[in-house]
């Protein structure tokens, strides 16, 4: 039976669900190239200190390094597409009733390839919040940063002047 049978097939037997819910983790990207966190040869963990990027603690202290480093991220993702894995689940999306698809990366690959509405667990790159306010953050983020890159000074929030952090 090829591909497609085998999706038609799980299709009609998804259709008497009465909401499907598709939960997607770092595995879905990675044959987009994007590096899981806790592969322990790949994962981006492997070779950066978690606390030094990933934490509120990390960019009060460096918020230049923490920026410059999910900068380099948008980029990398940036330059990604989505795999057969992220159009099979926009696809399920468009076929079925009701469809929640909640996934834990912070990457856009999942609605670029057509599902919408996604539930990001632990974010989301492609936007910023302002680390006083908390308010989100409309301004344009930089998507053309290189791995060299360790320094790069965040925007500043538009109504109390703080440093806008990744979300």
């Amino acid at each position: 039976m090829n591909s497609e049978a085998i999706f038609a097939q799980t299709v009609m037997r998804l259709r008497t669900a009465r909401h499907l819910a598709i939960f997607t983790g770092a595995g879905i990207s990675a044959q987009s190239g994007i590096s899981t966190f806790r592969d322990p040869s790949t994962g981006l963990w492997a070779r950066y200190d978690p606390k030094k990027l990933a934490t509120p603690a990390a960019f009060a202290k460096d918020p230049a390094l923490v920026w410059a480093w999910y900068s380099w991220r948008r980029t990398l993702v940036n330059e990604a597409q989505p795999n057969a894995a992220h159009l099979a689940v926009a696809r399920l999306t468009q076929c079925l009733p009701r469809v929640t698809v909640i996934t834990q990366n912070v990457d856009d690959l999942l609605e670029r390839a057509g599902s919408k509405e996604v539930i990001h667990l632990h974010g989301d790159l492609a936007s910023a919040r302002c680390f006083q306010c908390n308010r989100p953050y409309l301004g344009p983020l930089p998507v053309d940063v290189g791995p060299d890159c360790d320094s790069l000074e965040p925007p500043r929030c538009p109504h109390c002047d703080g440093q806008v952090r990744p979300n």
